[in-house]
């Protein structure tokens, strides 16, 4: 019986694959034709379905675009259209690193903070973000817009033509198909809150 926030967290994490399969195959896609859809390679889907990889917040969002879902059915089925929802503590889903993480995976941890409520035009996330090197860093983008505001530590912001040093109290907005990525500089740890608007299909 899972009696623990990391026990809940663990068990919806583990089913964010398996939710996206169920979708998948329900609207009559084949895997090669949502790799052809998406520009994402079909083995790496195979992997995000099997629970094998850990998708970055763009993968997710560019996939829920074009199964036409709301990125909240990949983290769990308990979502309302309410005007007011709220999400205790232990119903957040916290998407963490693995072991076996590979050179070139985003290597965030995120925990979604709004699983309570679909057809929502935000998505909140708390992001943790590791020490890494500046050849480490992977860079996204999706459609939509981005607020980033910092509550501990330093991160570098980086796009192709600019980058910004943010400290805790300190925010940036930007729009998310702007190729960026961020990292932690530092000894301390480094947490944001993320807030993304992804266009709907």
């Amino acid at each position: 019986m899972l009696n623990s926030r990391k026990e809940i967290n663990e068990a919806a994490a583990s089913k964010i694959g398996a939710n996206i399969k169920e979708i998948r195959q329900k609207g009559g896609r084949a895997l090669e034709e949502l790799a052809t859809l998406t520009g994402i390679d079909a083995e790496v889907l195979s992997r995000i379905e099997s629970n094998e990889f850990i998708p970055p917040l763009a993968t997710l969002f560019n996939l829920a675009k074009v199964l036409g879902v709301d990125i909240a059915d990949f983290f769990q089925k308990t979502g309302g259209s309410e005007k007011i929802a709220v999400t205790r503590r232990d119903e957040t889903v916290r998407i963490g690193r693995r072991p076996d993480h590979a050179q070139g995976e985003v290597d965030y941890i995120y925990e979604a903070l709004a699983v309570r409520q679909n057809f929502r035009h935000m998505d909140p996330f708390l992001v943790e973000f590791p020490l890494q090197a500046s050849d480490e860093m992977v860079f996204n983008s999706h459609e939509g817009e981005e607020f980033l505001h910092v509550l501990e530590g330093t991160l570098e912001f980086r796009s192709n033509n600019r980058m910004e040093v943010l400290n805790p109290g300190d925010s940036i907005y930007f729009e998310s198909d702007v190729s960026h990525s961020f990292r932690r500089i530092g000894q301390s740890p480094a947490k944001a809150i993320a807030v993304i608007w992804n266009k709907r299909p």
